[in-house]
């Protein structure tokens, strides 16, 4: 489930040198945690992006990119899980944890 999103993250979030892996995860796990609480207030899923957007987030703007592509998952998760589960902790956990891949992969892919 979550390898699903860590590979979205790659594709969806930009990688700026500047970041260090623990600020451009811990972006990733905002994102995230913002669709999640959007969808447990029931925010429809054609309004999250534009919900998220009111919000005045604290993330860089860059990483709006990645909502469209985090929504479709995140609401087709049942509600007893997301519930039960941070789904931002477990993206940011896998993040750290694969950054090297993660890094390789998207010099691979711009290559």
């Amino acid at each position: 489930m979550i390898r699903y999103v860590l590979a979205a993250s790659l594709l969806a979030t930009p990688v700026l040198a500047k970041e260090t892996k623990e600020e451009s995860c811990g972006y990733q796990a905002q994102v995230i945690q913002a669709i999640q609480q959007a969808r447990l207030d029931r925010v429809k899923q054609a309004d999250v992006i534009s919900t998220i957007a009111a919000s005045n987030p604290t993330w860089p703007a860059q990483y709006n990119a990645a909502i469209p592509q985090f929504v479709p998952w995140v609401y087709e998760q049942k509600m007893r899980d997301l519930r039960k589960t941070d789904l931002g902790a477990q993206l940011q956990a896998q993040c750290l944890e694969n950054w090297d891949k993660i890094q390789k992969m998207q010099k691979e892919l711009n290559n």
